[in-house]
C-alpha cells in the first residue's frame, strides 16, 4: 500500500480535474454514427494537449500479455470493460457505453488517476436507464465508505447493501477497484460486494483509490473474450460501469475526477 505525498496528492488532484474535463468532453462525442476507433483517437489528442499521457496504452497486467492499444477501454452493451475501440464498431441509438479513461499526470514522471462513465446512446429502454442510475448511485454510496477509520470492507458493504435493495441485478466479483496514483493500478484491491477478511484493513489520509462498481442486470459472472482484453458478462446482459479516484484526507476524502458539470 503507497501512501501519497502532499506534492503527489497536489498533482493528483490537477490531474482529476483535467482528466474530468476530458472525459466529459469525450462523453460529449458519443453519439449514433460514430466509431469507437474515433472516440478513442479524440480522447487520445485531449490527454496530450493537456499535458498528459494515457495511462492505458501500452498497459500489460504481465509480462507476457498483448499491450492494450489504445488511450481509453470501450465496452459496449454486455462488454463490462476492457473493450478495444474498434475501426468498424458504431455506436446506434439504443447501446450503452462504458468508457474507462486513464491519464499520467505530467507526461513525464507525473502520477496517475483512473475514472469511468456508461452513456446512453439515443433513446434507451427504463430498466437500462434504471441500470446506468443504480450503478452511479452505488459509486456514490462506495465513496462515502471512503474516510479515515473506515475499513477497505466499508466501501464493498455500502455498494452491495444498496445495489440488492434497488432489485435483482449482477454485482461482478472477478474484477475490483484500487489504489491508484503512483502507478495505474496498486494495492489495495477494493471489491464491490462485502468481504468481512478486509474488515481489518483501515483507510488512512494519504492514501488514493479507485472506487468502481460494475453492475448487471443479470448473473455477476463475466467471461475473457479472445482478444484477450475485452472481458464481457457471461450471460450476455446488459452492464454498466462508473469509477471515480478519490484521495484520502484527515476529514473525510476529496473525489479528484469529478467532471465539471456532474450531478452527483
Amino acid at each position: 500500500m503507497k501512501f501519497k505525498t502532499e506534492e503527489d496528492i497536489k498533482n493528483l488532484i490537477e490531474n482529476g480535474k483535467r482528466i474530468g474535463e476530458i472525459l466529459e468532453m469525450v462523453a460529449a462525442l458519443c453519439r449514433p454514427g460514430i466509431s469507437t476507433f474515433e472516440i478513442d483517437k479524440q480522447a487520445e489528442k485531449m490527454i496530450r494537449k493537456a499535458g498528459g499521457k494515457p495511462a492505458f496504452k501500452g498497459y500489460k497486467t504481465y509480462t507476457s500479455d498483448v499491450p492494450f492499444p489504445a488511450t481509453i477501454c470501450a465496452s459496449l452493451n454486455e462488454e463490462l470493460v476492457h473493450g478495444i475501440p474498434r475501426k468498424n464498431v458504431f455506436l446506434k441509438d439504443g447501446d450503452i457505453f462504458s468508457i474507462d479513461i486513464g491519464m499520467q499526470w505530467p507526461a513525464r514522471g507525473g502520477v496517475f488517476t483512473d475514472t469511468a462513465l456508461t452513456v446512453p446512446i439515443g433513446k434507451i429502454p427504463e430498466k437500462t436507464s434504471k441500470l446506468l442510475d443504480v450503478t452511479r448511485k452505488a459509486l456514490e454510496k462506495g465513496i462515502a465508505a471512503v474516510k479515515p477509520g473506515n475499513s477497505i470492507a466499508s466501501v464493498g458493504k455500502a455498494i452491495e447493501l444498496y445495489v440488492k435493495s434497488q432489485g435483482n441485478y449482477g454485482i461482478v466479483r472477478d474484477l475490483t477497484g484500487h489504489g491508484v496514483g503512483h502507478a495505474i493500478h496498486e494495492e489495495p484491491f477494493i471489491p464491490n460486494y462485502h468481504d468481512h477478511y478486509l474488515e481489518k484493513i483501515k483507510f488512512e489520509p494519504g492514501m488514493v483509490v479507485a472506487i468502481e462498481p460494475m453492475i448487471a442486470l443479470g448473473d455477476w459472472r463475466v467471461k475473457t473474450m479472445p482478444d484477450g482484453w475485452t472481458i464481457k458478462m457471461a450471460d450476455g446482459s446488459l452492464a454498466a460501469h462508473f469509477e471515480h479516484t478519490i484521495v484520502v484526507t484527515k476529514d473525510g476524502n476529496i473525489v479528484a475526477t469529478r467532471r465539471p458539470h456532474e450531478t452527483i
